[in-house]
């Protein structure tokens, strides 16, 4: 196998792992897209490989630029019948180059990938401030803001929701809500949906102050 033929080999390997090290907030994105909810939490178990998943992303993508850029030695040039002939795309510095920023950007998708998710901006009118509850739920299999956008996205699509918040790293999710348009059970039916569990509640808060009769609540607070 010569040089460039190596190098555009592990440019491929350097993508496959650069995606894979990713996949677990990769695929909630995904799930979003295609109307899938359920597959969103299909990767979750891949998230404690994903330190040694980039850190191969980082060898290859190492290995295969000094592939590229190591002077020749005299045999190679000597063997080289085709030197004078352009080298295909795919085993160019500019194509490595581009593997190299697109690997980079998958490495980097946790902290990023929220942006694709909707803004939740809908306003619930609360009859009573009596129906305003307030309920945190332990929620096993988020791993990043992929899948904390992904739990609030599902939420926020059920009637009487005030705001949601999730997060992965204590893995839970707080979510306040008019008790008299939806409640606890359809809230977990939509977290499970999305293929992330709530295993239990952790508390739950009922008559809260916020918001009066007639008043308008949304993610912001309530008027």
């Amino acid at each position: 196998m010569n040089t460039k033929s190596k190098s555009g080999k592990l440019a491929g390997a350097s993508i496959l792992s650069a995606v894979a090290a990713s996949l677990c907030c990769i695929t909630p994105v995904l799930a979003l897209i295609s109307g899938a909810s359920g597959v969103a939490s299909s990767f979750s178990w891949m998230e404690p490989f994903r330190p040694y998943l980039l850190g191969v992303t980082i060898l290859v993508l190492a290995f295969a630029w000094y592939q590229k850029l190591k002077p020749r030695t005299k045999e190679e040039i000597q063997c080289d019948c085709d030197e004078d002939e352009k080298p295909p795309f795919m085993q160019t510095k500019t194509f490595l180059g581009m593997v190299t920023v697109f690997a980079f950007l998958m490495m980097a998708f946790p902290y990023y990938g929220q942006i694709f998710y909707p803004k939740a901006d809908k306003q619930v009118v609360i009859v009573s401030s009596n129906n305003i509850q307030e309920v945190k739920f332990n929620v096993s299999g988020m791993t990043c803001a992929s899948c904390e956008e992904h739990v609030k996205n599902e939420v926020n699509k059920l009637p009487g929701i005030i705001s949601v918040t999730a997060n992965s790293n204590e893995g839970n999710a707080t979510v306040k809500f008019d008790n008299s348009k939806t409640n606890k059970e359809a809230i977990i039916k939509s977290i499970d949906a999305t293929g992330y569990k709530v295993s239990d509640e952790v508390s739950t808060s009922e008559n809260l102050p916020h918001g009066k009769a007639g008043h308008v609540c949304g993610p912001n607070g309530c008027k």
